[in-house]
């Protein structure tokens, strides 16, 4: 299952520039695939794939805007990074309807 999280997550960052919501659908299910064993735990993958995402993208943030900014840029990646984890909440549940469909293909 992490694996499939984690797999699903690289898709969505790779076709994220591209598709925006989209993506996060693909990765989703891309998760639920390679999760298998049905919907339930395709749906837990790709919830996953997006809730993980988020938290990275939302510290990566912090990191690197803290490394171009300073102290000012630091806050301003905090401010950043939180609404990055908040969007990553509706990303995940778009990656777990992904996900359901990509675990019911599996099996």
């Amino acid at each position: 299952m992490w694996l499939g999280a984690f797999v699903g997550f690289l898709v969505t960052i790779f076709l994220g520039w591209w598709l925006p919501v989209i993506a996060q659908l693909i990765g989703g299910l891309v998760a639920g695939i390679i999760a298998g064993r049905g919907a339930g735990r395709g749906a837990l993958a790709g919830f996953l794939s997006g809730i993980v995402g988020g938290i990275i993208l939302g510290i990566l943030a912090v990191i690197g805007l803290t490394a171009i900014g300073g102290i000012l840029g630091g806050i301003i990646g905090a401010i950043v990074g939180i609404v990055a984890i908040l969007f990553s909440i509706i990303g995940a549940i778009i990656a777990a309807i992904g996900g359901l469909i990509g675990g019911a293909i599996a099996k």
